[in-house]
């Protein structure tokens, strides 16, 4: 069996504001109906696919799982990392993890924001490299250049990838991000691929590999897998011994030292979707280079993506050339295509003047689903909130708010004081200040109720827990 390891802590900026902090571009469906996450998923599993393992962060493991049951697939561990600590530390844990039953067990490590449209074609490409992983080679994939990017690191091969189809192919060296000049000439000779950071190595192998070139991550990692503590179905590592480990990308600590690396080409398509610019090329623009999504129109524009992601906000563009416009409730980007890498400044600026903007999403997700405030005023806040099956918010009070809720979808069990009732669609319950109150939803779909909130502070922090099924204080 190949064992998945899906990494998905990231909160990339380059895709602002469709990426944030607090619910970054992984989780988002930027091309196609499948969040990324999803289609990496569906990418890595089949017959000869163990359940996939995710690393991820505390803030996002009941996204991940979530996302997971929605389309059909059981997770294996899901290790939730205490601080976000690079690659290096992460694949290492998911080996000492796999390691303890299996220490031969193959792991094919991804990325889970990438975008490859034939997985098929990538199933294939992962049979190409099974022979040598077991044999004990580290094995990474390479994908063909289709045009002169600065943006990735490269892979210089020992022999050109056409005259080596469906195989793997010994690695020469790692070339990080390099100039105009420097990809022109490597792209020409055809003896270079993008690095995909996308590897496949049996457990042993890679702890061997560890051991000789970061041998400092070995003890702090080992101790956060051995002292790590189940939690709602996750297992939380140790963070104790996490903040000893150096933050180190997989390329620094190992892959650049190695000398058993081999590389399978990849032709069939794949993007990183790193900035707004890689999003319009996975966007089948038409033929004059323009794509759309959601309620946008675009009159006699070129090179252009047009994005409203709210149903309610129409997007129109007249006369644009090379230009990026993406429409949320709460921002709007509009960007000259070829600056698309110099969204983060715009992250850090909004970020610089405190604007909520740069790191949260309209939408707050939460273990039991998700708000959204649609109405924020003095002394009076409207929120739209959405809990799924079975799921339930803490027990809890408030300090400087009362609160009515409508439910508009579905049947909400409701816990006010002592009293605890059904509240059904059109129906109505009031919540006075101080009062300790719960709300659940014992239902098979998922309940949709229209909260108001009055009174002199309205923040997130005004919550006193009682009792919480998700462990949060």
């Amino acid at each position: 069996m190949i064992h998945p390891i899906l990494l998905c802590g990231g909160s990339g900026t380059r895709l602002w504001p469709l990426s944030r902090k607090s619910y970054p571009k992984q989780f988002v469906p930027l091309v196609g109906t499948d969040t990324l996450f999803q289609a990496s998923a569906k990418r890595l599993s089949g017959p000869d696919y163990a359940a996939p393992m995710v690393l991820t962060n505390s803030a996002f493991r009941f996204i991940v799982t979530e996302q997971l049951a929605e389309i059909g697939i059981d997770p294996g561990p899901v290790l939730i990392e205490p601080s976000g600590r690079n690659t290096a530390p992460a694949i290492l844990a998911a080996a000492l993890w796999l390691s303890k039953p299996d220490p031969d067990a193959l792991m094919l490590v991804a990325p889970s924001d990438h975008v490859v449209p034939d997985s098929a074609a990538f199933r294939d490409a992962v049979n190409a490299g099974l022979k040598e992983a077991k044999e004990g080679q580290l094995v990474t994939f390479g994908i063909t250049p289709t045009r002169h990017e600065t943006g990735y690191g490269y892979l210089e091969l020992t022999a050109a990838p056409e005259s080596c189809a469906n195989t793997s192919i010994a690695l020469k060296r790692f070339v990080e991000k390099p100039d105009a000049e420097t990809v022109e000439q490597m792209v020409a000779s055809d003896h270079f691929l993008w690095n995909a950071g996308i590897f496949l190595f049996s457990a042993r192998a890679l702890l061997e590999a560890v051991t000789a070139f970061a041998p400092q991550l070995i003890d702090p990692v080992e101790r956060a897998v051995t002292e790590a503590k189940p939690d709602l179905g996750f297992l939380r590592l140790d963070p104790e011994a996490w903040d000893q480990v150096d933050d180190i990308s997989i390329d620094y600590a190992v892959m650049e030292h190695a000398t058993n690396l081999t590389v399978v080409p990849f032709s069939a398509g794949w993007s990183d979707l790193g900035d707004w610019d890689s999003v319009l090329r996975e966007s089948n623009p038409d033929e004059r280079g323009v794509a759309i999504s959601g309620p946008a129109t675009a009159i006699d524009c070129d090179n252009t993506l047009l994005r409203s992601e709210d149903d309610s906000l129409e997007v129109v563009g007249i006369g644009l050339e090379n230009i990026v416009a993406v429409a949320m409730p709460d921002a709007v980007l509009i960007a000259d295509k070829s600056r698309s890498q110099d969204v983060k400044q715009a992250v850090n600026a909004l970020k610089a003047k405190q604007a909520k903007q740069a790191e949260s999403f309209p939408k707050d997700h939460r273990p039991w689903g998700w708000f959204e405030s649609l109405v924020v005023g003095e002394r009076f806040q409207v929120k739209r909130i959405m809990v799924h099956p079975g799921a339930a918010l803490s027990l809890q009070s408030h300090h400087h708010r009362s609160e009515h809720w409508i439910v508009v979808k579905g049947t909400a069990k409701v816990t006010v004081d002592d009293e605890v009732r059904l509240i059904s669609e059109n129906q109505s319950v009031y919540i006075p200040l101080g009062a300790v109150h719960r709300m659940e939803n014992p239902g098979k779909v998922p309940m949709v109720l229209i909260e108001v909130q009055t009174g002199a502070y309205l923040g997130e922090d005004d919550i006193i827990r009682y009792e919480d099924m998700y462990s949060r204080g």
